[in-house]
């Protein structure tokens, strides 16, 4: 049986020559090893493919009966790692936190360091003068681990 540690010390000895970066190594219970990977500007097939024999080549016979699947992370998936987060900085998400309240809004900082990000949202406040709430736009603050998924909102307009 191969170890999670070998097979993710393989794939960052791949992600060394470019700008991909791992987002999950998982091996299932059917004996399957899926690996996802990420980029600033997507994941191409043939990137994947060649991780793939990068891996094949380099733990060989180590792989043995398992099923290797090599893929992208998957868009409008909840986010894994902070660079996902970073990557998609000015871009509208959703947020689902750990009381069940979804947000949606622009993900306008992260502090990967922290594990925290900040959402402008647009939500109705009474403002003075006016005799109605008007909506405005209120940066909220989390923490990672206080939110059950943050993820890209996937618009088609």
């Amino acid at each position: 049986m191969i170890d999670k540690n070998v097979i993710t010390k393989a794939v960052e000895e791949w992600l060394q020559k470019g700008d991909y970066y791992l987002v999950d190594v998982e091996m299932t219970a059917d004996d399957r090893i899926v690996i996802e990977i990420d980029h600033a500007d997507g994941v191409w097939i043939e990137d994947c493919a060649d991780l793939s024999r990068h891996l094949q080549d380099t733990l060989g016979e180590e792989l043995g009966d398992y099923e290797l699947e090599v893929g992208s992370a998957g868009i409008g998936q909840p986010f894994k790692v902070m660079q996902q987060y970073v990557n998609h900085i000015g871009k509208e998400v959703e947020v689902l936190q750990n009381n069940s309240q979804k947000l949606q809004g622009i993900l306008k900082e992260v502090n990967t360091e922290a594990e925290q990000f900040i959402v402008t949202v647009k939500e109705k406040q009474q403002v003075e003068g006016k005799k109605r709430p008007q909506l405005v736009e209120v940066d909220k603050s989390f923490n990672v681990s206080d939110v059950k998924y943050c993820k890209y909102l996937l618009a088609f307009k």
